[in-house]
């Protein structure tokens, strides 16, 4: 049977790797719905591949922009028919994940921006393949709730979570005893941490067996990363955060394990691939046959599993702390950090002021209950105000130190990862 499917996040890399493996299999999937960012010459790209019926793109202009694009290559009545099928914004974004002739909805929207069309997607009685780790992390409890009252699955992408829903599966839920996530590490587990003063962006994108976006990539090397996928665990699998173990693995080739309470410990293998994730959620409880390589173990050489480091990687300590205080303080940490990585990529903050930014705003937040996805929304936005006032006054410090204070430019603009049309 032939399933619909939207994309939130189509021009990203889980998006771009989602529609490898529709290519490979076109008869199993349709593309119905693709929502991007800015990038409209790939959107272009991927609209003319698969023809769907609504598109979704960041804002009005880019929208004109890619109706224009559209009918000068077309050259036919093609412009007023698009005109209906672009649309924009948070809105866009909730349109595309709830046409009605949809099955599957990917959320792979990068950051807080993935949480609303998530939930739209659900309430409009949807499915669910989940690479966007934000939205358990914001709102898990309420996610869970809404995917019981709706009767439909949510089934993850992320390539620790996928491999712990695989290894589940051997035995029962209430044999579980602990989940063991495991970690690359990044590229600076065996640096110095005096030599984080002076990492840059570049060298932090850089990883060493991942290749991912810019946001994605900086929270692995902080191990923030790992930190919201702890929290994401503690609501994907039921599993108190006491009982989530996280463990270095440079090798990326243990994606994660469960141990069971008779001693077991049941692990998911194979290369580092976003692929093998992806089409397992799309294709469960059927496994597709993918053309990728195999994974050799002669050829793996060692592999190695090692404690993190809590004070080289304060992120992943602060990121337990929350979770175990729960209310709206892992919306607060997913906030403070997008501002952070932001700022730090911008150049206005060192590596490790990330860390100092999230834990700053989380120990200025009064606890509260996340009674609501309102509480939540709002619980961001103010985070994220507060992030972004803690970034200034380290900036200026630091410039004032710098002897440079005169010559301080302008902070950036507010990030548009969740702009406050919601």
């Amino acid at each position: 049977m032939q399933k619909n499917i939207a994309i939130l996040g189509s021009t990203g890399s889980i998006g771009k790797n989602v529609l490898e493996v529709v290519r490979l299999y076109p008869g199993r999937f349709r593309v119905l719905g693709l929502a991007a960012g800015n990038n409209i010459k790939l959107l272009r790209e991927q609209i003319e591949a698969f023809n769907p019926q609504l598109v979704s793109v960041a804002n009005q202009q880019l929208a004109a922009e890619l109706a224009a694009e559209l009918a000068a290559e077309l050259a036919t009545a093609l412009p007023a028919e698009w005109r209906e099928r672009i649309v924009f914004g948070n809105k866009g974004n909730e349109q595309v994940a709830t046409l009605p002739e949809i099955d599957t909805v990917i959320s792979a929207i990068v950051g807080a921006a993935g949480l609303l069309p998530t939930f739209a997607a659900i309430q409009a009685g949807k499915n669910i393949a989940l690479a966007n780790k934000e939205t358990m992390v914001m709102a898990g409890d309420l996610i869970n709730q809404a995917v019981q009252r709706h009767k439909v699955s949510l089934l993850p992408i992320d390539s620790e979570h996928s491999a712990i829903a695989q290894a589940i599966g051997a035995g029962r839920r209430e044999e579980v005893a602990k989940i063991i996530l495991t970690a690359s590490g990044g590229p600076f587990r065996n640096m110095p941490a005096k030599n984080f003063w002076e990492v840059t962006p570049d060298q932090a994108m850089n990883h060493p067996n991942w290749s991912m976006g810019k946001k994605i990539s900086i929270d692995s090397a902080t191990l923030m990363n790992k930190g919201l996928e702890v929290i994401e665990a503690r609501w994907l699998f039921n599993m108190e955060v006491e009982n989530i173990e996280v463990l270095i693995h440079p090798q990326s080739i243990v994606h994660s394990m469960v141990e069971f309470i008779d001693g077991s410990v049941i692990a998911q293998m194979g290369i580092p691939d976003m692929r093998i994730p992806i089409a397992y959620a799309l294709s469960y409880p059927e496994r597709l046959r993918l053309n990728l390589p195999r994974l050799n173990l002669q050829k793996c050489g060692e592999l190695t599993f090692a404690a993190p480091d809590f004070e080289r990687f304060p992120a992943l300590k602060l990121a337990y702390q929350v979770c175990k205080r729960g209310g709206i303080l892992p919306a607060v940490l997913n906030a403070a950090n997008e501002i952070a990585v932001e700022s730090f990529l911008a150049g206005r903050i060192r590596f490790p002021e990330i860390a100092l930014v999230v834990s700053e705003t989380v120990s200025k937040t009064p606890q509260q209950e996340a009674n609501d996805i309102t509480a939540v929304l709002e619980a961001d936005l103010t985070a994220r105000m507060l992030a972004e006032s803690i970034v200034e006054a380290i900036f200026i410090k630091t410039r004032q130190k710098m002897g440079k204070d005169n010559d301080t430019p302008p902070l950036p603009p507010r990030s548009d990862s969740f702009s406050t049309n919601r």
